[in-house]
């Protein structure tokens, strides 16, 4: 796909539709699906959806009723294109402050997800670039569609990706995260799941259904658990070995009520009721 194909400020696809709000939600089976709301402009970054994006996942992350997130994104064309560099220009042209990232929740939006306590899948519903690929790199899991494209172009555009710079590295060998970020070209769906960038790839309409049902699955485990792991996870990135052994974040799921409760349904052949604590 082109360059021209994936910059923001193309037409969404017929009947997408758009409301006022930048960032939709609903909770299902203790599931919060946040779904970027700006298909007329590729749902592109805007200062405004980012501080809704940040707000969203911290509230999700403290609500004990939901147990994950799902984001993805209104209409086929894109998941998101980055920041809105139309927009962008014309406010170069006119002189204007340069807003993004430039307020503690902006520029901090993409640790918070990232340090989100329940665990998050980015449902990747059509073009994953910039800092939309950073947003959904911030997630812990990734289902994409079938033939979407991802990557950094932000060499090409004498931008930053700082997030993905350090980030990238981390998920995929060092060589491959090199070649993503100082070539700046995109590669598709499928060949990120070859290098482990994405969990599954699907076709285009199955993309919510096959994240959510992998956000049920993880919601019918133990809460304390998945906390547990999702908080160590992050945490002990970088750490030496005997360090990260060390942490304790969380609730310790060996001293929980939940615990006695896995066992007890276990034994009584029947579906555990978990309290969270």
């Amino acid at each position: 796909m082109s360059d021209a194909a994936i910059d923001a400020g193309g037409a969404g696809k017929p009947g997408s539709g758009e409301s006022g709000e930048p960032l939709l939600s609903e909770t299902r089976e203790h599931v919060r699906i946040l779904t970027i709301n700006r298909p007329q402009r590729m749902n592109s970054l805007s200062p405004e959806l980012i501080n809704a994006l940040a707000t969203a996942f911290t509230e999700a992350g403290h609500d004990p009723d939901v147990r994950a997130i799902v984001l993805t994104a209104t209409g086929e064309r894109a998941f998101c294109a980055g920041m809105d560099l139309k927009a962008r220009a014309e406010a170069d042209k006119a002189g204007a402050p340069y807003r993004y990232f430039m307020s503690e929740v902006n520029r901090f939006f993409l640790e918070i997800i990232l340090e989100t306590y329940k665990p998050t899948i980015a449902a990747l519903n059509g073009a994953t670039v910039a800092g939309g690929f950073e947003l959904a790199m911030a997630c812990d899991l990734r289902v994409a569609a079938q033939g979407i494209v991802m990557g950094l172009p932000e060499a090409k555009r004498a931008m930053g990706a700082h997030f993905c710079t350090v980030l990238l590295p981390r998920i995929i060998p060092r060589a491959l995260a090199l070649e993503l970020l100082f070539t700046g070209e995109y590669i598709s769906a499928e060949r990120a799941k070859e290098i482990g960038l994405v969990n599954a790839v699907v076709p285009r309409e199955q993309v919510l259904a096959a994240a959510f049902e992998l956000a049920a699955k993880i919601a019918r485990n133990a809460p304390v658990t998945v906390r547990r792991m999702k908080e160590t996870a992050v945490k002990s990135s970088g750490l030496p070995l005997a360090a990260a052994l060390r942490l304790n974040e969380g609730t310790n799921p060996y001293l929980a009520e939940d615990r006695i409760e896995g066992i007890q349904a276990f034994v009584e052949k029947r579906e555990p009721v978990w309290k969270g604590r």
